[in-house]
């Protein structure tokens, strides 16, 4: 990077640096959330090319250390960048041997477009600009494309030009890996087809058929050259002096985990085939990110923090995206951006999914379905373990086996040593964490996600066992990896660790609370009246262990020795520098990373003491802050996640150094703070902790099930934060500074779930601003007559979104006009661009909100098997002691069809009703399933009350009463 100023949404690379360039390849990355290429050049050397695609996993057996071990790894997929270069009489470019006058990489955040721009002085002094705008499209999950302009400056004549899809590729991105297999592919096949080509090749175990097929548009075709494993291009451009000339290559990548698709080549074949020309093609995709930063907006002070922040939200996009909502795909730890870890799924969905909840719910939805779907694997875990329930594995990949090797590379020794790392059982308390939060942020806890989370109770419950009046958990691991052993023991494993025991106390009460919340689960997953009464029985009585006035983080942490912290100063993996010292780490008082802490990363203040409580254990004031001060001096920081949570424990009693560690997690990856790791992968779940940070920490944002509470406490270097959020399928904004905080730009600290939100204002933007320009007022004005911050107004301006009445009414009265005529009253959209719609998303209501939106009655569909075979009829309908009331004719259609003739046997229908707000774009649909009742004319009293009117009209006067028995809903954002 440069030392310039930055721009807040451009992350810029001067210069052709061979030692850097693994560090550029990552954070220049692109994805779309189904798959992502690195930011190698498509040409010269070093350089790292990597296209992985979300879920595609390969498993290959190696010797190690005369063991032979296996190990999954996330597949790097064949190269669709190679693309060069020659003027005449020259060699290929490479630009590590190249004299370049200009060499600059712009990555693009806001559009999604990596450029790089080079001037290029070939040995007779001719002087080539060439110009690459790349991209992979967020806005057809199948497409890529990178175009390339060459222009001549000082000369003309022929350019060749040489295009290549590369199949022989391995899994050599980590340095420490290369003693293992990383052929991953074979079966390579190439071909072309109508000048397009194509190259085809499977996963060695897991079958996996992947297929990349390219369409090179310019004015000088060129039939494909086939190699073994490649297939290659050559072009002649005629440039003329200062007279542009573009080649842009188009590809697709599909592969058999497709749906929808015959083959991966001819799917390939067909996607690349319709995909529109570089600048339409450009133009979508800028639009699908103008709608995702539309609901990711995170706005703070100051271009270079924005910069950062805009930099986190973008690569947690693009490994993240919509698009991956339907796949089966978890967060791996280092995004879809490299190697390390192997592509694995660890616990970093703890720091990625509070972040979505309030902002893409359909995205963390998919991600909970992920492991949703591996639970028969876990079950099979934990009784292969003897215990009930599912136990999921520290790492997991394909199918949720455990991926945690058993043997780890020091590369301070050079010595391969056993890894204990599956002993963390505490990953089923992270997914039962998101479970529960993911309700409390959507109100959603659909029945599968409720077996989610009780499975991981029943778990956590049976892997308590009785001693003495309490209950302790053995052989396991926190958080901390130093300490997977107690000193000199031949099996590993540590007792009572204070985040295991109180994070299981905490999922005894919220799965009692889940248990209330999903009534109809069948036999086998709902909890029987004995497993409720142990859960809240460990609840109570689990064993936690203190010393010096802390929470000891295992029993037997306080007889550890204290390191010399002066000897390893600076030292961030201390495991490796003792272990390579004849030394080790288990021995004594020294953490890589928080770990009895993570407990005030989770829980509130209140959480935390009100858990320790209902154990037993009395809490005095100072317990925590202690807490935090001792293990705050005996941890090494060796996790990028330690300064995450750090910082946010430090928040409210030390805003200094809760600054310091929130820096440290915003740069640990723009500025390599772990030294080389991430040319290897971003790390996902820091980006994700410092949004979270900023959203959650520094607001003081509480989500709950009766509404929001703010209570900010910025740190002195953070100003203004500003943001929209999405609570309950209501979009609320946000914005704080030192002085206040606002909700939907009013000064305000709470808001509840059920505050009434106005409709139908697709248009009002547009017609703030003409009212606005009409009085000659600026937006500042008008933000102060209508008590409203300018944030705010400005948002509202901006966006098609939904105020409360409150607000609505104050801006009315201050552009001197009425709410009427803000929401459309019948007149004709007003002049002006409008705002764009959000980014089009499902979102699954409950059973309460349902009830909310149907009960002022209205217009719906009855569906019903009729006479003459399926039948769908409008009526009007009000709801009558909780039952949908609606009138119809004796002796029509409905009265004969919905009656059986016999006393007791009902007909079951669906009733549907719809609200669709066009101009919005927005909506939501509610399907209510039951028996159809004939209301007898001693009943007719109540739904006559009602004032219910017939659809047709006229003498209609049999009244139907459909009483609910399943209510599903559904809102839609963006459609």
């Amino acid at each position: 990077m440069n030392d310039r100023v930055p721009d807040a949404w451009v992350l810029v690379y001067e210069g052709f640096e061979p030692s850097g360039e693994g560090l550029r390849e990552a954070l220049c990355t692109l994805g779309n959330g189904r798959f992502a290429t690195r930011g190698a050049t498509p040409d010269g050397e070093p350089r790292t090319p990597g296209t992985y695609l979300a879920g595609c996993y390969d498993r290959l057996d190696s010797v190690v250390a005369g063991h032979t071990v296996t190990n999954e790894d996330l597949v790097n997929l064949p190269d669709w960048l190679p693309l060069t270069f020659a003027t005449p009489g020259s060699g290929w470019f490479r630009p590590e041997r190249a004299d370049l006058p200009l060499y600059r990489h712009e990555l693009d955040l806001r559009r999604g477009v990596l450029v790089r721009d080079l001037r290029w002085r070939d040995g007779e002094g001719r002087i080539t600009r060439v110009r690459q705008r790349r991209l992979v499209s967020m806005a057809d999950p199948y497409l890529a494309a990178m175009q390339t302009t060459f222009t001549a400056e000082n000369w003309s004549g022929p350019l060749r030009v040489r295009a290549t899809l590369e199949g022989r590729v391995r899994n050599e991105g980590v340095a420490r890996y290369r003693d293992l297999r990383g052929d991953h592919l074979t079966g390579h096949a190439t071909g072309s087809e109508d000048d397009l080509a194509w190259l085809t090749a499977r996963t060695r175990s897991s079958h996996v058929v992947v297929a990349l097929a390219a369409r090179m548009d310019g004015d000088v075709p060129a039939r494909p050259s086939l190699g073994a494993g490649h297939i290659t291009s050559d072009h002649v451009l005629d440039l003329a002096e200062g007279v542009p000339a573009d080649l842009t290559k188009v590809v697709a990548l599909t592969s058999s985990r497709d749906p929808a698709s015959h083959d991966p080549r001819t799917s390939a074949l067909r996607h690349v085939r319709r995909a529109p020309p570089f600048a339409e093609l450009l133009a979508r995709h800028e639009a699908a990110w103008e709608l995702l930063w539309r609901r990711a907006r995170l706005d703070v002070d100051g271009p270079e923090l924005s910069l950062v922040v805009h930099l986190h939200i973008f690569h947690l996009l693009q490994t993240l995206s919509p698009h991956t909502a339907g796949l089966d795909a978890g967060v791996p730890a280092r995004g879809l951006h490299g190697e390390a870890y192997r592509g694995h799924v660890f616990w970093d969905e703890l720091f990625v999914q509070p972040w979505l909840d309030l902002r893409f719910p359909q995205i963390s939805r998919g991600l909970l379905r992920y492991r949703w779907r591996r639970l028969p694997e876990a079950r099979d875990a934990a009784r292969e373990a003897g215990l009930d329930g599912a136990m999921f594995p520290w790492q997991s990949g394909s199918d949720g086996r455990e991926e945690s090797q058993t043997l780890h590379l020091n590369p301070a020794s050079g010595r391969w040593l056993p890894d204990h790392s599956r002993l963390q059982r505490h990953v089923g308390l992270a997914v039962a964490y998101n479970v529960w939060h993911h309700y409390l942020a959507t109100g959603s806890m659909p029945p599968w996600c409720a077996e989610l989370l009780l499975d991981i109770a029943r778990f956590f419950a049976s892997l308590a066992v009785p001693a003495g009046d309490r209950y302790e958990i053995r052989g396991v691991m926190g958080p901390d990896e130093y300490h997977d052993a107690y000193p000199g023991a031949s099996v590993p494993g540590l007792d009572n660790n204070a985040y295991t025991n109180v994070m299981t106390a905490w999922l005894m009460a919220r799965a009692r609370d889940t248990a209330a919340l999903a009534p109809d689960l069948p036999p086998g997953l709902a909890p029987s009246a004995a497993e409720l009464e142990r859960w809240d029985d460990v609840g109570r009585r689990l064993r936690v262990d203190f010393h010096d006035g802390v929470i000891s983080q295992f029993t037997g942490y306080a007889d550890l020795l204290e390191l010399d912290w002066d000897r390893y100063a600076g030292v961030r993996r201390l495991d490796r520098a003792l272990e390579a010292d004849g030394d080790d780490v288990n021995r004594y008082k020294a953490s890589k990373q928080a770990d009895t802490l993570m407990l005030c990363y989770l829980l509130t203040g209140e959480e935390l003491t009100g858990t320790l409580e209902r154990l037993g254990y009395p809490v005095d004031p100072d317990l925590i802050s202690r807490t935090v001060s001792y293990y705050l001096r005996r941890t090494s920081h060796g996790s990028t996640l330690s300064a995450v949570v750090h910082a946010w424990v430090l928040a409210r009693s030390n805003r200094a150094q809760s600054w310091r560690f929130f820096t440290e997690a915003l740069y640990s990856d723009i500025k390599d703070v772990q030294g080389g790791t991430t040319a290897e992968g971003i790390h996902l779940g820091a980006m994700g902790g410092t949004l979270d940070l900023l959203q959650r920490c520094y607001l003081g944002l509480e989500v709950g099930p009766d509404g929001l509470r703010l209570d900010p406490l910025l740190p002195e270097e953070l100003g203004l934060v500003s943001m929209p959020i999405r609570y309950r399928g209501r979009q609320v904004f946000i914005d704080a500074d030192h002085d206040e905080a606002r909700l939907n730009g009013a000064a305000r600290r709470t808001f509840g779930r059920g505050e009434v939100i106005m409709t139908g204002t697709g248009d009002l933007g547009r017609r703030v601003i003409h009212h606005r320009e009409r009085l000659g007022l600026t937006r500042e004005q008008v933000a102060e007559r209508a008590d409203m911050s300018p944030g705010y107004l400005k948002y509202l301006e901006e966006n098609a979104d939904t105020p409360d009445t409150g607000a609505l009414y104050r801006l009315a009265d201050a552009l001197g006009t009425t709410v009427e005529d803000l929401l459309g009253g019948g007149h004709d959209r007003p002049p002006g661009r409008g705002p764009a719609m959000a980014h089009p998303s499902l979102e699954m209501l409950d059973e309460q909100e349902c009830r909310r939106l149907i009960a002022p009655g209205g217009i719906g569909r009855v569906a019903f098997n009729g006479s003459h075979g399926p039948t769908v009829l409008p009526v009007n309908y009000k709801m009558h002691e909780g039952a949908i009331v609606f009138r119809t004719a004796v002796g029509g259609a409905m009265d004969k069809d919905l009656s059986t003739g016999l006393a007791g046997v009902d007909i079951l229908i669906a009733f549907e009703i719809d609200n669709i707000d066009e101009a919005n774009r927005e909506g939501w649909s509610v399907l209510v399933q039951g028996p159809a009742h004939h209301v007898p004319p001693e009943e007719t009293n109540g739904p006559q009350g009602t004032g219910v009117t017939p659809w047709a009209g006229g003498e209609r006067e049999l009244y139907i009463r459909i009483v609910p028995q399943h209510i599903t809903g559904r809102r839609i954002h963006g459609i």
